[in-house]
Formats: structure tokens, C-alpha cells, sequence
């Protein structure tokens, strides 16, 4: 038997692994930067409520760029809403040294309402 075959039907090469050729895949996430908290949301959701998308990626090699993009619109979204937000509501760096409380609690409000839409428009889209 040989070491390696190439099924043209699906395009995957297969090892020999004792009696049984299995599929030779590369996954190469350690070529790519690390993942930040919503490129990770996004790997944990595709990967526990889209099995075939998420092996066809990881396959196919586009998962990581995938996650990467993901945590990069992600972040940005963030930083954009939580500004217009902070314009909106009046928070400055003055309500900051004024009232250190009411700041803090306005700008939690705002961060959680951020994330709120980030998570359900980009990680669980």
C-alpha cells in the first residue's frame, strides 16, 4: 500500500496511518497572531453550533483569517459606539473628576450595552 494517495473527488491528500489512510490536514493558526476575546468567542461558537462550516474552514485554511477579521471588526465596532455613545450621554473627563462614581457606572452602562450588540452582530452573526 502506499504512504500517501490524493482523492481527486474531494481534493485531500490521505496518509497511511496503519491500515487506515486518513485525511492529511495542515492547520496553521501558529503562522497567524494570537486571537483576541471576540476572534476566541467566535472560534468557541463556530465550533459548537456550526461543526461542518467550522471543520470546512479549518480545513480549507481560512478559519484563522476568519477569526482575525472577526476580532479586529469586532474591536472597532466597540471603540466607535462606546465614543458615540460617551458623546451622546454627556460623559466627559470632566463628569470624571466631578463625580468619579457616576462616571464609572455610566461608562460600565455603556461598555456592556457595546458589547451587547458586538457579540450578537459580529461574534454570533
Amino acid at each position: 500500500m502506499k504512504d500517501h494517495i490524493y482523492n481527486k473527488q474531494n481534493g485531500l491528500h490521505y496518509a497511511l496511518h496503519g491500515d487506515v489512510y486518513l485525511p492529511d490536514l495542515v492547520y496553521s493558526e501558529n503562522n497567524y497572531p494570537p486571537l483576541g476575546k471576540y476572534g476566541m468567542l467566535r472560534k468557541t461558537y463556530l465550533k459548537e453550533n456550526f461543526k461542518v462550516q467550522y471543520s470546512l474552514m479549518l480545513r480549507n485554511d481560512t478559519l484563522w483569517l476568519h477569526l482575525l477579521e472577526i476580532d479586529r471588526q469586532a474591536h472597532d465596532m466597540m471603540d466607535t459606539i462606546v465614543e458615540q455613545m460617551k458623546k451622546e450621554r454627556g460623559i466627559t473627563e470632566r463628569l470624571k473628576a466631578d463625580d468619579w462614581w457616576l462616571w464609572v457606572q455610566e461608562m460600565g452602562n455603556i461598555r456592556n450595552a457595546a458589547e451587547e450588540y458586538v457579540l450578537r452582530e459580529y461574534v454570533l452573526a
